[in-house]
């Protein structure tokens, strides 16, 4: 077991929050109706949806390498947290209790995980 270092935890929240922004904007480009084919790459919600995913795998790669992949891997769990925050402010969605409830069970997960791997 490898210690993971506080800075491959906050690269991958980071990259978790950037890849958050992929489904957000395909989401725009959805309600845009647009259909997958050629013209999709005129969408621009569309295109930088599909970029926002892969720049936030990029990121991923160093925090993986000098990291136990079951301790750094339930970080990426954030996305969910971060998708639902942005959603409210981006698309104006609502959070209800058991969304928030969610992401409370998903903090939860994330510590147990992390509590867990100290032994």
């Amino acid at each position: 077991m490898m210690a993971t270092p506080l800075w491959a935890i906050g690269l991958v929240i980071f990259g978790a929050f950037i890849g958050s922004l992929g489904p957000i904007m395909l989401k725009k480009a959805a309600a845009a109706n647009i259909h997958f084919n050629l013209s999709s790459l005129k969408n621009k919600y569309f295109v930088f949806g599909i970029l926002i995913y892969g720049i936030a795998t990029l990121m991923f790669f160093p925090a993986v390498k000098v990291s136990d992949l079951s301790v750094i891997y339930p970080f990426v769990s954030t996305n969910y947290i971060w998708v639902s925050l942005l959603s409210v402010k981006m698309l104006k969605e609502k959070m209800s209790k058991w969304k928030w409830f969610g992401i409370v069970l998903i903090l939860i997960g994330i510590s147990l995980i992390g509590l867990g791997s100290q032994h």
